[in-house]
This record gives C-alpha cells, structure tokens and sequence, in this order.
C-alpha cells in the first residue's frame, strides 16, 4: 500500500509568518516529489529479485543504498512541517534539559549556527544513550544522521525551503524560522 503525503496547507494564509503561500507551495510539491519516490521504490523493492545483490552492481542494491534519500525526505519534511506554527509552551521536562544546556536562547543560537554550515537539515535531538540534547547537521537526507537520536526540532535549511521569499538570505530565514517553531509539538516529541 503506497503513502500517502500529508496535507500541509493549514500553514498557509499568514499562520507561518514571513513564509508567503508561494513558498510553501514549491515546498509542498517537493515534499510530495519525495513522496513519490519514496512509493516507487518500495514498490519495485517488493517485486524484486533480492538473491544477486552485491557491491558492484544489481538493481536491487542499487533502490537499497538509494532508499534512505526519499524515506528520509519525506519523514524530514513531515516532521519539519509539524514543528511550524509558533507556539510558546515548552514543557517542564523540555524546559529542564535546555537549562540543564545553559538555556533555551544557547540551543536555539547553535541550531541556527548548525544551519549556516551549509544546505541541509539542523536537528534539535535528545541522544538516547547520554540523555542530552544535541545539535546536528545533516548535509544529506540519508548521510550524517547519527544513530539512536529522538529527532525534536527538525530545521530544513536547504535553499528550497526560503527561496522564493529570501533568495541566498539563509541568515535571515533562520530568525523566521525560530519565531514560527511549534514548541508544543517540540514538547509532545519530547515526553515521548
């Protein structure tokens, strides 16, 4: 059964301010390129002959090592869409581990700072083995993503993502984007 894309639109209409309807749309469409890909893969990994596969080359080792790049795609865009909508409520424990980091403003200056090294993905996570929060960047869907993190605030920096309002501006996409971060959904992921 193929996956479906998630409507999006409830962002639009000046609810994520400062990305116009515009942007938005050309970043929906790419979501749901994402989507797609994500279903022809598995589709064709499903009637595939997997007893040849190898290093070198065969077509289902091939969708393998390729697989990764539209799953995360389409789960990195979900998650970075539903942390949009700004909100204020952090909750307590949420609160505790950025104080226990040096503070709210410290994580979110170094998440913004992560962004700036290049296209990609800044990750807010919770390392399940030390228990702290993390910043990562992830230059590539399916490259630099370390193990065993619970992925909280999820930061599309590519330029698809502000383009059409902020041309090369990244910088000052990243302070829209922190006024738009849905900190109740950054919470919900928390506690889980």
């Amino acid at each position: 059964m193929a996956y479906s894309a998630k409507n999006y639109d409830h962002l639009k209409g000046g609810k994520v301010k400062g990305l116009s309807d515009a942007q938005l749309d050309q970043h929906f469409t790419l979501y749901k390129g994402y989507v797609a890909k994500y279903n022809e893969i598995e589709e064709k990994l499903a009637g595939i002959d997997s007893s040849k596969s190898n290093y070198s080359f065969n077509e289902y080792s091939e969708l393998k090592r390729r697989q990764a790049v539209p799953f995360n795609g389409t789960f990195l865009h979900e998650l970075y869409f539903e942390n949009l909508g700004a909100d204020s409520e952090i909750s307590a424990g949420l609160k505790a581990a950025m104080d226990a980091q040096g503070g709210q403003d410290k994580l979110i200056a170094d998440l913004k700072a992560t962004a700036l090294c290049g296209p990609g993905w800044a990750l807010l996570t919770r390392n399940q083995r030390d228990g702290k929060l993390h910043t990562i960047f992830v230059a590539e869907h399916h490259l630099g993503l370390p193990i065993e993190q619970d992925l909280l605030l999820v930061l599309d920096s590519w330029e698809h993502a502000f383009m059409v309002d902020y041309g090369i501006a990244r910088a000052k996409y990243l302070d829209v984007f922190v006024e738009n971060i849905k900190w109740s959904e950054v919470s919900k992921r928390f506690g889980k």
